[in-house]
């Protein structure tokens, strides 16, 4: 009996996940609101190019990329993160997770970017004072392991963002499915973020939250500790001009590449990592005339010390200033 309902709920899980990035791959051009979404506030994705959705690892920071991989996060794991972005600009993080029985994991979880300090001035240029500005998302996760294999999980997000006299909210819904074959260290997952709309906006006009629908795939070498991924992102804006800056000249493989990520990992064991990625996006948007064609790069590793785990991944997502990212984890 538990055997057939648990098979139910994993055909009901996939047909779900299915159908909506299905009907959410139409239609999905135009402006968002609070891009500060599409961050990773995971040092581990992070070095793997940005995104990952793949990754199994005791890491409740990866979770926030895909909540189908929260079942192998630890019982009572809490985490903090911190990341330096542009100037002033801080991205901060805190999650916590709890497993209840031997599949259902639950997590909470807080996002935070500081704006840092913006001064205000009238029309003669006259300095005014500082002005607020900062984005938040508070966070819930449930993953269940469907079967001996499978997992799925989702996040529902309210989101605030107060840029002076201005506030918006949203409400936001994260849906994540994987495949994980131990005995080939396969992993497969199916993501669909930031699906949902404002509560209320900074004006008349309702804006999209930035909706990222994305694929991965995650292999370990038979004979080396090595894993290699490769994630597709943002697949619902093949068509968008927003990857075609060339007009109608450009080359589909161009736009295509847009949308691969690559990531390599070295793990001699389970206390060490390091990692490498390749964002083909961010490195396109980043170049510039007689820069480096390794904009797109990322660098990484992680540490268990006992019951503590340290992360950190350098990477750059602007090209006026490069990124720290690190995470701090630990049992209680």
């Amino acid at each position: 009996m538990i055997t057939f309902a648990t098979q139910i709920m994993k055909r009901y899980w996939i047909f779900t996940l299915l159908m909506t990035l299905a009907g959410a791959s139409m239609g999905q051009d135009g402006n968002t609101v609070f891009p500060f979404l599409r961050l990773p506030h995971s040092a581990h994705a992070a070095a793997l190019g940005g995104e990952n959705i793949t990754t199994i690892a005791d890491d409740l920071t990866l979770s926030f990329h895909n909540p189908a991989l929260l079942c192998n996060v630890s019982d009572r794991t809490l985490n903090l993160g911190f990341t330096s972005y542009i100037k002033d600009s801080k991205v901060a993080s805190a999650a916590f997770a709890r497993q209840f029985g031997e599949r259902s994991t639950w997590a909470a979880a807080i996002q935070y970017l500081d704006y840092g300090s913006i001064t205000e001035t009238d029309v003669n240029n006259n300095e005014l004072g500082e002005l607020p500005a900062k984005d938040m998302s508070f966070m819930g996760t449930y993953s269940y392991l469907l079967s001996e294999r499978w997992s799925g999980g989702v996040t529902a997000k309210f989101i605030q963002g107060t840029y002076a006299e201005y506030t918006s909210s949203a409400i936001g819904i994260d849906l994540g499915l994987n495949y994980f074959h131990e005995e080939k260290e396969l992993s497969a997952s199916l993501t669909i973020r930031n699906l949902g709309g404002q509560v209320k906006t900074f004006d008349e006009e309702h804006e999209k939250l930035p909706l990222n629908m994305q694929v991965g795939l995650s292999k370990k070498l038979a004979h080396a500790p090595i894993r290699l991924s490769v994630t597709l992102d943002d697949l619902t804006h093949w068509e968008s001009s927003y990857y075609n800056p060339s007009g109608e000249d450009a080359k589909f493989k161009e736009i295509l590449f847009n949308h691969v990520i690559m990531g390599i990992e070295i793990a001699p064991s389970e206390r060490f990592y390091i990692a490498a990625g390749y964002n083909c996006k961010r490195g396109n948007e980043l170049k510039v005339d007689g820069g480096s064609k390794w904009t797109g790069a990322t660098l990484g590793g992680g540490l268990q010390l006992k019951r503590v785990k340290i992360g950190a991944a350098y990477a750059n997502y602007h090209t006026a200033a490069s990124s720290l990212i690190l995470n701090f984890s630990m049992g209680l």
